[in-house]
């Protein structure tokens, strides 16, 4: 994963419980939607029941175990054992890492339809890389690293819907590089906020990116809190957002903006 911004990081409350409760533009400017969970299309054989990947995702079974966070709760921490995988079912988290100096940088958000702390399945670290913190209030199912495996093995649609997952989080970071890497402060701005605006319906995106500090817009964009306050009251005097208190985003004139 790539670094979308460093900054200085700040803790956050952690889930008492048990058990660990544990999006991009392309090279031409646009945003690419968050991955969803397509409709599954039932398969019966030998007279059983079709397995349905989106009702093993949305309800707690063996090796599966629904977990609600509110915000700035952690689902995850950098360090715990990597020992299980996540589905969003609602909410929205972003995902960080910590240096050694106590420097935090955002490498991802996700939302619904997503997975998280999937380099379990894909590596023989034994303990997460990451953290993962709620932005908002979040419905998750957790489930044990062996009871993916087995199922990955045995259910051709639940394998093809985590390898498509697997492919749009690539090409997700491979925009978050470019975006990183060629875009000023203020675009990598103006991408932050149409992917916020992104975690709704699938047939029409929210507009209303959920309440977000500029402190910790401008963590993720790599400024400061000053630059970030002006660079908002530009695009309002633009007309590409509506601020205040809450953020109303325009798609297409912030869209075009950003391909500029």
């Amino acid at each position: 994963m790539n670094l979308l911004a460093s900054s200085t990081g700040r803790p956050a409350k952690r889930v008492l419980s048990g058990d660990s409760v544990r999006s991009a533009k392309p090279a031409t400017g646009a945003i690419g939607k968050p991955f969803r969970v397509p409709t599954p299309k039932p398969q019966p054989t030998n007279g059983d029941a079709a397995f349905d990947a989106k009702a093993f995702l949305a309800k707690s079974g063996l090796g599966r175990k629904l977990l609600n966070l509110k915000k700035n709760e952690v689902a995850y921490a950098q360090g715990d054992p990597a020992d299980a995988i996540f589905y969003v079912q609602k909410g929205r988290l972003r995902v960080t890492v910590t240096s050694a100096n106590g420097k935090e940088a955002t490498i991802t958000l996700v939302g619904p339809g997503e997975f998280l702390g999937e380099n379990c399945m894909l590596s023989a670290h034994p303990l997460q890389l990451a953290t993962a913190t709620a932005m908002t209030d979040c419905a998750l199912l957790r489930i044990s690293k062996a009871e993916m495996v087995r199922v990955l093995h045995q259910e051709q649609e639940l394998s093809e819907l985590f390898m498509s997952f697997l492919l749009t989080r690539n090409a997700r970071i491979q925009a978050d590089l470019v975006d990183q890497l060629f875009n000023s402060s203020e675009k990598r701005l103006a991408r932050i906020l149409l992917l916020l605006a992104q975690f709704g319906k699938e047939s029409k995106p929210e507009t209303v990116v959920p309440k977000i500090s500029q402190e910790l817009l401008a963590e993720m964009i790599g400024t400061t809190r000053s630059r970030v306050s002006f660079f908002m009251n530009r695009f309002r005097k633009l007309g590409f957002i509506e601020y205040n208190g809450e953020i109303r985003v325009h798609n297409t004139p912030l869209n075009i903006f950003l391909q500029e």
